[in-house]
């Protein structure tokens, strides 16, 4: 009996998500950044899948879902013109889309048979934690999601202008204190709550923490090769010397966790 063919076509899946774009302002930052983005992340969920040797298949998944992780946001920057999660659940009202009555799904992937894995790894890839995940493989690829977007993410922190990313320049995020719950969660080696930020510091330390919640020692590798940690450290200048010892504090951390990886 001959093996069925599986539609995952990423050049399709391609296609329409340019195609989805169109309606959305591309001269915007905010939309030009999540473009990039997206794409940078499907990059980087096919890289660490490729150093985990996962089958072609799966390989094949990981670049869909990377594709459409945050498909929500462009609706979110088109209404708000922001990204923070109190505007919009913008993983979830991705899944939404793509997987309520219209089922827009379809115009990415032909297949119904990942339909379940792609809309949980979606819709749970911003989760403060990652939880209720029962299926191996749907769990695989909510992790590698989650992995392959912080992995991107600390390249935008690097390129992209302190104004599009916080609305205001370094050294205002460097003047500004570190509020105690997000110091709390630092020593604590864990992710910030979206809602503890408060300052310019806040924010910066958050994206540092991120790192503190890596799901695979391939990342961690690409992360140390990238000597991303210390760059994004260094990209603002502190003008408190209590930030710069709560920096170079979390850091040093972040180092001993990436190298204590198999």
């Amino acid at each position: 009996m001959e093996k069925q063919e599986l539609h995952i076509d990423f050049k399709v899946a391609k296609a329409a998500f340019e195609k989805y774009l169109d309606e959305y302002d591309r001269t915007d930052d905010k939309i030009q950044l999540k473009i990039v983005h997206t794409y940078c992340v499907v990059d980087a969920a096919e890289e660490i899948a490729t150093r985990m040797h996962l089958r072609e298949e799966d390989v094949q998944l990981a670049k869909i879902i990377g594709l459409l992780h945050d498909i929500g946001r462009f609706e979110q920057i088109k209404r708000f013109h922001s990204f923070e999660p109190g505007t919009m659940d913008h993983a979830m009202y991705g899944a939404d889309l793509l997987f309520g009555p219209e089922q827009m799904i379809r115009r990415f992937v032909k297949d119904p048979s990942f339909d379940q894995l792609i809309c949980v790894a979606i819709a749970k890839h911003s989760d403060f934690k990652l939880e209720g995940i029962e299926d191996e493989r749907t769990l695989l690829h909510a992790r590698l999601i989650r992995d392959a977007d912080k992995l991107d993410n600390c390249r935008v922190k690097l390129e992209e202008s302190m104004e599009t990313l916080l609305d205001m320049d370094e050294k205002t995020v460097g003047a500004s204190p570190i509020s105690p719950k997000v110091w709390e969660s630092c020593k604590a080696e864990e992710s910030v709550l979206s809602a503890d930020r408060k300052t310019g510091m806040d924010y910066w330390m958050s994206y540092l923490a991120l790192y503190f919640d890596i799901n695979f020692p391939e990342t961690y590798q690409i992360i140390k090769e990238q000597d991303y940690i210390r760059r994004i450290a260094e990209r603002v200048p502190y003008s408190r010397e209590d930030t710069k010892e709560k920096v170079a504090y979390t850091v040093k951390k972040l180092e001993e966790k990436m190298n204590i990886q198999p």
